[in-house]
């Protein structure tokens, strides 16, 4: 039997890695003859620059970029072992965890250190950018990523207009030279985005995504007014009309930046990384697979891992068995897509700090229990 082990990270718990790992230990201390496939995956989000690194030996690449309040922080980005593809994390450079809770403001927040990993990378060789748009902490639409850059964002006395969303009002004109242009366009930039929010409006950046990020309802009328004033900017300064677009209010609109200034695709970021380390090749040659995070729920069908795996399963008529921490509303829907099992690894009553602490023994308990399951099911076929 072939064993395809391949989960996210169990957030606040264990990287992708471990968990695998963990995994993988309890099968063989019930079936040591088995053979396992460890693939550990992300969705775009937090791990995928370590992920996709690890497994194409590429490295990570330190560099000094200014956080979302403009200090100085030590940050980085990753370069595949193609040696061309760097894979950047807005979140480690204009993220919420960057920030303290009473520093939360999108008002000032900016994408000035995105823009400056982005740049970086480009100098540094990498003609192929894939940039994860989960974790902001700015909704700026991209704004600050764009000076970094070399964009020229101009008020009406043609002066760069202030950092964060709250100084988007201001914005009288966007100028680019030519030669920037040029360079920024033969870099091929793919943006890992599973949202599907459009810039503006109660659905919008900021209605959906400013409260979280530090704003009042006063302050999220605001920033929504200023989206809407810089979308009408660049449509008519760069011809690009980006405000309805699925996505462009990711990341407090930086879906909306990076199409514009980096005229990037937006792609599922499950999508992304199941390309590079060719899951579906992993699958198809797998008789089980065994995915995982730390909370399955109705969120889970919309772009996580465990969904992706299983609706990839499902096309070889793989089974698929699904290690969680927590079960929630809305999971059962997950064997539609073509999940065979859900197994809660908690096996007593716990506290959510201890099941935290024990995320490793609790998985390598589960996998054994699930293996113990899967000898005596061949057992009875045996006796059939």
């Amino acid at each position: 039997m072939k064993i395809l082990i391949c989960p996210d990270s169990f957030k606040e718990s264990l990287a992708a890695q471990e968990v695998a790992e963990c995994i993988a230990q309890g099968i063989w201390g019930v079936m040591p003859e088995v053979e396992i496939q460890q693939l550990p995956l992300a969705d775009g989000g937090e791990g995928t620059c370590s992920i996709l690194v690890s497994n194409t030996g590429g490295q990570l690449q330190q560099t000094e970029v200014h956080d979302p309040l403009m200090r100085k922080i030590s940050s980085y980005y990753g370069i595949l072992g193609d040696g061309e593809t760097a894979v950047i994390e807005m979140s480690v450079a204009s993220g919420l965890e960057l920030l303290k809770e009473n520093e939360r403001n999108p008002l000032v927040t900016t994408t000035y250190g995105t823009g400056e990993l982005i740049k970086h990378a480009i100098k540094n060789g990498c003609r192929k950018l894939i940039i994860g748009l989960g974790g902001s902490a700015t909704n700026d639409a991209g704004a600050g990523m764009a000076a970094a850059l070399g964009y020229q964002l101009l008020d009406a006395e043609g002066k760069p207009v202030g950092w964060g969303g709250g100084s988007l009002g201001e914005l009288a004109s966007i100028e680019v030279d030519k030669d920037l242009l040029k360079s920024l366009l033969n870099v091929k930039v793919i943006a890992a985005c599973d949202v599907t929010n459009p810039l503006t409006g109660t659905t919008g950046a900021s209605y959906v995504y400013g409260p979280q990020k530090g704003a009042s309802p006063d302050q999220v009328k605001i920033l929504d007014n200023n989206l809407k004033s810089f979308a009408k900017v660049i449509e008519r300064d760069l011809g690009k009309s980006i405000a309805d677009t699925p996505g462009a209010g990711a990341a407090g609109g930086l879906g909306a930046g990076v199409m514009t200034f980096l005229n990037a695709e937006l792609r599922s970021g499950f999508g992304i990384v199941a390309e590079i380390l060719k899951l579906e090749e992993a699958i198809k040659s797998a008789d089980l697979v065994i995915t995982g995070e730390g909370r399955v729920d109705a969120q889970t069908l919309k772009g996580k891992v465990p969904a992706g795996v299983a609706g990839m399963a499902a096309r070889y008529n793989k089974p698929v068995v699904v290690f969680t921490g927590a079960i929630g509303e809305g999971a059962e829907a997950l064997y539609k897509e073509g999940v065979s099992v859900i197994v809660p690894i908690v096996d007593g009553p716990m506290e959510l700090s201890e099941a935290k602490q024990k995320t490793g023994e609790l998985l390598k308990k589960s996998a054994e229990r699930t293996m113990r399951l899967v000898r005596l099911d061949k057992e009875f076929k045996r006796l059939a």
